[in-house]
C-alpha cells in the first residue's frame, strides 16, 4: 500500500513540475536555447551563471540577463541586454548569440575569451553597445558587424585581433566610438570610414596599420579624438585637409613613421592636445595654435628654425616637448609669463637636445615650471646666471607624482567601523560622517591633458552631474597615469548625508547608478574624452545585490497563470510531503543525530588536541566574564588556563555564527599544518556542544594597538624592522614551504600579533585560501579566481578589479603595513590614502617629514631603503610589485645595515622597574600581567573574531 502511494506522489510531482514548467515560460524559446549554448561555450570558475539553468531566464533574473518590460507580439519576453562584464570568464562567444534578436547590450568586457567574434553578432540589428574589450579574442573583425546599423559603441581593444580593418564598417550609420586599439589589426585604414557622419572617437593607436593617413578623414564632421599612436605609416605625411577637423579636440599621431612638414592647424579651434612625436616630421614648428592647448609633444622629429614666439599666449599649457629636434636661436622665457597658474597647475617645458644658444628675457620661471635644456650650447655658456640647474639630463615631469585634493576634517582616527567598508566622506556637509562607498574602477582612455590635478574638480562634477549626485558624493581615491597616455583612477561613490544614520545606498539606487555606467549614459566631452569602466565589484553591505531591472516584470496574465499554477500544485505537494514526512521524520530525526555524533567522534587531526567542553568551562572559570578579553563576528573570546597551567586563547561561536561540521574541520586542518615561528599556532578545539578555537596567547598584543599608542609603548625603528621581517618570513613560509601554498588574503596590523619578545606572528587564517595546483594539462595557474574578500586599505587593487587572487597580493597588503610602520598613520583615515600621502611625500622629498616622530633617532639611509621597498611593495600592478622572498632578503639587508642598539621601545606606561636589555635582534623581555580587551585576531570568518592578549610590557631602556 505505502509502494503505490509512493508512486501516486511521484506522478503528482512530475504532473505539477510539467504543468509549472508550461506556465512559467516567458522568454523566447530559442533565446533560452541560445542562452545554454552561450553558457556550454564559457568556462566559468566561478560559477557567476550557476543559475543559468535554474527556470526562466526573464522570469528568474539569471545572473547578467536583462529582458524586454513586456511581451512582444509573439507573447514572449525577450533578452535585450546581456552584461557579464569581469566575470573571470573563459572560452569563446557561441555563434548563437546571433539569436538574440532583440539583444541591445553585449558586455563581456575585461574576461579571458579566446577564439573568434563570431560573425552571427553582425544580425542582431537592435544592438547599440558591442563591448569586448580587454579579452584574448583573435582572428580578424567580421564584416557582418556592419550591419549593425544602429550600433553606438564598437569596443574590441586590448585583444589580439588581427587582419585589416574592413572597409564595410563605413555602413555603420550611427557609430560613435570605433575602439579598436591595442590589438594586431593591419593593412590600411579603409579611406571609406569618412562616411561615419556620427563618429565622435576613433581610436586605433597601438596596431599593424600601415599605408597611408587618408586625406578623407578630414570629412568626418563630428570626430573630436584621432589616436593612431604607434602604427607604420611609412613615408606617408599629415594632410593638410586635416586642418579642416573643425570640432578635433585631439590629435595623436606618435610614433607612426609619418614625413614631411606639420600643416597649419591653426583653424581648429578647440584643440586641445597635439601628439606628433617620435616620426621623422621636418620643417619648422608651428606658429600658431589653438589658444585652448594644454598638450604639444613635438620631440624626437628633425623639425628645424626657431621656437615660435606664438607659444608664449597659450594660457592653458601644461607641457611643451620639444626635445630632440635641430631648433636653434633663442629660448623664450615669455612663455610662462601668460600662463594661468592656479595653486595646482604645472607646466613642463623640454627643449633638451637642439641647438639652442641663447636666452631671450630673464631665466627666473615660478616654481611650478619645470625647465629642461640639457644639451643646448646655452648649456656651456658661463654668461647667464642660474643655467646649469636647468641643464641637467633627467627625464621629463613625473606624471605619478601627482597630487590630489585632501581633506581637512579632523575627525577621530578609526570612529568609522571599517567591517562594512565605512569610510569618512572627505567632502561631507555633515562632519565625520561615515558612509560605506561604491567603488568604481575607471579609465580616460584618452585625456586631452598631461596633468590632472587642475581639472579634478570639473572631472567629479562632470561624473556627478552624469550620474545625479551631489559633487561632495564623489572622491577620487587614487589615480595615477598609464601607458597610451590613460589616466586610471579609483572612485568611491558616497551615499547622500542626509542624516548621520544614511549610510548606505539602497538596492535601486545602486542600479540605477550602476545602469548609468554600464550603459555608457555618460555626455560625450572632448576634453575628458572616451571613458571605460574597469570594474563596479560590490563589497561590504553591498556584496551579493542582484542587479534585476526594476519595473521590467514579467505580464500580468503571465504572472497570474504562474501563481495559479503554483499554488495549485503546492496544495498537492502540500499533501503528499505531509504524508510522507509524516511517516518517516522520527526515524530520519534519530538517523541524523546519530550521523552527526559519529562524525565528532571521528575528528582527529594529528598535532591538535580536541577539548571537551568541561575542560573548556573549567579553563574559564565556566566564562566568566571576568576572563572574557574580546568579542568578534565569530563570538567572544576568553583567557583561559589549561591544566597544564598554559595560558591560551579561546574563541568561543555564538548562536548565529555556527559553521557547518565540514567548514569547522577543513578550516583546522589547514591550521594543523602550518607551523612556523613567524605564525599564531592552533592548539586545540572543541567541537563538543559548542565549536570552539585554542589559540597561543599573545600577550603583547597586535601591531595597530602599538602603533596606535594605545598604552603598549613606543617601538623604536630596529624593532619595526624586526617585525616587518618576522611578518615576510611568516608570510613567505604560507607562499612557498606549506604544501600547498597558502594565499593569506586579510594581512593587516591587527593581525600581526605581538609575543612577549616582540617577535611577529601573522594571524587570522579564516579568509585564507589554498593556492592553485596543477590542472588536467599539468600547468600551474598563478591565480585563484574568487570573490573579492579582505579589508579595505589592505587590498589589492588589481585583485579587487579582476578577482584574480595571487601571491602578489599578500606582497601588497604587506607592503601597507610596513607603510605603518613607517608612518603610524592608518591605511586610510579622514579621507586620506597612505600609498598615496606616502608617495607624493617620497616624490617631492619631504619623506622624512611624515615619518612617525615616536620612533626615535634612526638612520635615514634603512628608511629610504625601508620606504622604498614598501612603495614597491604597494604597486598598483602585481608584476611590478617584489616577490615574498625579495622582501625577505631586501629587509635582512637592511638590518644589517642598522647600527647595534640596546632599546627597542620605550616605556609608556611603567609598571615594571626591572632592568633588561632588549634588542631588535631578538633578546628576552620581561613583561607583566595585566591584560586588557584587544583584537589582535582580526574579525572574520572563523578565525575572525576578537582573540586577546593586552599585556603592557615595560621595561627600562639604557
Amino acid at each position: 500500500m505505502l509502494q503505490l502511494r509512493t508512486c501516486e506522489c511521484v506522478f503528482v510531482l512530475s504532473y505539477c513540475y510539467l504543468v509549472l514548467l508550461t506556465v512559467a515560460q516567458v522568454s523566447s524559446p530559442s533565446e533560452v536555447n541560445a542562452l545554454l549554448a552561450v553558457k556550454n561555450s564559457l568556462i566559468d570558475p566561478m560559477k557567476h551563471l550557476s543559475n543559468w539553468n535554474k527556470g526562466d531566464p526573464c522570469a528568474f533574473n539569471w545572473t547578467g540577463v536583462f529582458c524586454s518590460d513586456s511581451t512582444g507580439t509573439d507573447g514572449y519576453l525577450h533578452v535585450q541586454e546581456l552584461q557579464l562584464m569581469n566575470m573571470n570568464l573563459s572560452g569563446s562567444l557561441a555563434p548563437e548569440l546571433g539569436q538574440l534578436s532583440q539583444l541591445k547590450i553585449l558586455d563581456f568586457m575585461w574576461n579571458e575569451l579566446t577564439g573568434s567574434i563570431p560573425r552571427e553578432i553582425g544580425s542582431l540589428s537592435s544592438l547599440k553597445l558591442l563591448l569586448l574589450n580587454g579579452n584574448k579574442l583573435s582572428g580578424s573583425l567580421p564584416d557582418e558587424l556592419s550591419y549593425l546599423s544602429k550600433l553606438d559603441r564598437l569596443q574590441v581593444d586590448q585583444n589580439n585581433i588581427s587582419g585589416p580593418l574592413p572597409k564595410s564598417f563605413a555602413n555603420m550609420s550611427s557609430v560613435r566610438h570605433l575602439h579598436l586599439n591595442n590589438n594586431s589589426i593591419s593593412g590600411q585604414i579603409p579611406p571609406e570610414l569618412y562616411k561615419l557622419s556620427t563618429l565622435f572617437h576613433l581610436l586605433l593607436d597601438n596596431n599593424n596599420l600601415s599605408g597611408y593617413l587618408p586625406p578623407e578623414l578630414s570629412k568626418l564632421p563630428e570626430i573630436r579624438i584621432i589616436q593612431l599612436d604607434n602604427n607604420n605609416f611609412n613615408g606617408s605625411g599629415i594632410p593638410a585637409t586635416y586642418g579642416n577637423l573643425s570640432r578635433l579636440a585631439k590629435l595623436s599621431l606618435r610614433n607612426c613613421s609619418l614625413h614631411g612638414a606639420i600643416p597649419d592647424l591653426s583653424s581648429i579651434p578647440n584643440l586641445y592636445y597635439l601628439d606628433l612625436s617620435e616620426n621623422n616630421l621636418s620643417g619648422s614648428v608651428p606658429s600658431k595654435l589653438s589658444d585652448s592647448m594644454r598638450t604639444i609633444d613635438l620631440s624626437e622629429n628633425h623639425l628645424s628654425g626657431s621656437i615660435p614666439g606664438s607659444f608664449s599666449n597659450l594660457p592653458f599649457l601644461q607641457r611643451l616637448s620639444l626635445e630632440n629636434n635641430l631648433l636653434n636661436g633663442s629660448v623664450p622665457t615669455d612663455i610662462w609669463q601668460n600662463v594661468t597658474f592656479t595653486k595646482s597647475a604645472r607646466l613642463t617645458i623640454d627643449l633638451r637636445n637642439n641647438s639652442l644658444s641663447t636666452i631671450s628675457g630673464a631665466l627666473n620661471p615660478p616654481d611650478n615650471v619645470t625647465l629642461r635644456l640639457g644639451g643646448n650650447p646655452i648649456c656651456k655658456s658661463a654668461n647667464i646666471a642660474n643655467i646649469t640647474q636647468f641643464c641637467g639630463s633627467e627625464a621629463g615631469g613625473d606624471r605619478n607624482a601627482e597630487r590630489s585634493r585632501k581633506s581637512t576634517m579632523t575627525c577621530p582616527v578609526q570612529a568609522c567601523p571599517i567591517d562594512n567598508f565605512f569610510e569618512y566622506v572627505p567632502a561631507s556637509p555633515l562632519p565625520c560622517f561615515c558612509a560605506s562607498p561604491l567603488k568604481v574602477g575607471y579609465r580616460l582612455k584618452s585625456p586631452s591633458f598631461s596633468y590632472f590635478d587642475p581639472y579634478v574638480l570639473p572631472f567629479e562634477l562632470y561624473v556627478t552631474s552624469s550620474l545625479n549626485l551631489n559633487p561632495y558624493q564623489l572622491a577620487i581615491d587614487s589615480y595615477f597615469w598609464e601607458e597610451g597616455p590613460r589616466l586610471r583612477m579609483h572612485l568611491n561613490l558616497f551615499p547622500p548625508a542626509n542624516n548621520m544614520h544614511s549610510n548606505t545606498f539602497n538596492v535601486s539606487e545602486v542600479r540605477r547608478i550602476r545602469g548609468i555606467f554600464t550603459s555608457w549614459q555618460f555626455p560625450g566631452d572632448g576634453f575628458f574624452g572616451p571613458y571605460e569602466l574597469l570594474n563596479f565589484t560590490l563589497v561590504g553591505p553591498y556584496a551579493g545585490m542582484h542587479f534585476d531591472r526594476k519595473g521590467k516584470s514579467i505580464s500580468k496574465g503571465v504572472l497570474v497563470a504562474i501563481i495559479l499554477g503554483a499554488i495549485a500544485c503546492a496544495i498537492a505537494i502540500s499533501s503528499v510531503l505531509t504524508f510522507l514526512i509524516a511517516g518517516r521524520y522520527a526515524r530520519n530525526l534519530r538517523k541524523l543525530s546519530r550521523r552527526h555524533l559519529s562524525s565528532k567522534a571521528s575528528m582527529k587531526i594529528d598535532g591538535v588536541k580536541g577539548f571537551t567542553f568541561k575542560e573548556m568551562a573549567l579553563a574559564t572559570d565556566n566564562f566568566n566574564s571576568s576572563t572574557q578579553v574580546g568579542r568578534g563576528g565569530y563570538g567572544k573570546v576568553y583567557r583561559g588556563i589549561l591544566s597544564d597551567n598554559s595560558i591560551v586563547a579561546i574563541k568561543r561561536s555564538e548562536e548565529g555564527s555556527l559553521q557547518g561540521q565540514k567548514e569547522f574541520l577543513t578550516e583546522i586542518k589547514l591550521l594543523s599544518r602550518l607551523h612556523h615561528r613567524n605564525l599564531v599556532s592552533l592548539v586545540g578545539y572543541c567541537d563538543e556542544e559548542e565549536q570552539m578555537l585554542v589559540y597561543e596567547f599573545m600577550p603583547n598584543g597586535t601591531l595597530r594597538d602599538w602603533l596606535s599608542d594605545k598604552g603598549k609603548g613606543t617601538l623604536k625603528f630596529g624593532t619595526r624592522l624586526s617585525i616587518a621581517l618576522g611578518s615576510a618570513k611568516g608570510i613567505l613560509y604560507l607562499h612557498t614551504e606549506a604544501q600547498p601554498p597558502v594565499f593569506h588574503r586579510d594581512i593587516k596590523a591587527t593581525n600581526i600579533l605581538l609575543d612577549s619578545i616582540l617577535n611577529a606572528k601573522v594571524a587570522d587564517f579564516g579568509l585564507s585560501l589554498l593556492a592553485p595546483v596543477l590542472d588536467d594539462e599539468g600547468n600551474l595557474p598563478n591565480h585563484v579566481s574568487t570573490v573579492v574578500r579582505g579589508t579595505p586599505g589592505y587590498l589589492d587593487p588589481e585583485y579587487f578589479l579582476t578577482h584574480k587572487l595571487t601571491d602578489k597580493s599578500d606582497v601588497y597588503s604587506l607592503g601597507i603595513v610596513f607603510l605603518e610602520l613607517l608612518t603610524g598613520m592608518q591605511p586610510i583615515s579622514h579621507g586620506k590614502n597612505i600609498v598615496r600621502e606616502v608617495n607624493m611625500a617620497y616624490q617631492s622629498g619631504i619623506m622624512f617629514s611624515i615619518i612617525d616622530n615616536r620612533m626615535g633617532a634612526y638612520p635615514s639611509e634603512c628608511v629610504e631603503r625601508f620606504v622604498v621597498l614598501a612603495l614597491d611593495c604597494c604597486h598598483d600592478k602585481q608584476d611590478k610589485r617584489p616577490s615574498m622572498q625579495d622582501v625577505v632578503r631586501e629587509l635582512e639587508t637592511i638590518l644589517k645595515m642598522m647600527p647595534e642598539t640596546d632599546a627597542i621601545y620605550t616605556e609608556s606606561t611603567p609598571t615594571y622597574s626591572g632592568k633588561s636589555t632588549p634588542t631588535y635582534s631578538g633578546k628576552s623581555a620581561s613583561s607583566s600581567s595585566f591584560y586588557s580587551s584587544r583584537d589582535p585576531y582580526g574579525s572574520s570568518s572563523l578565525l575572525g573574531s576578537d582573540l586577546t592578549s593586552g599585556v603592557v610590557p615595560t621595561i627600562t631602556p639604557h
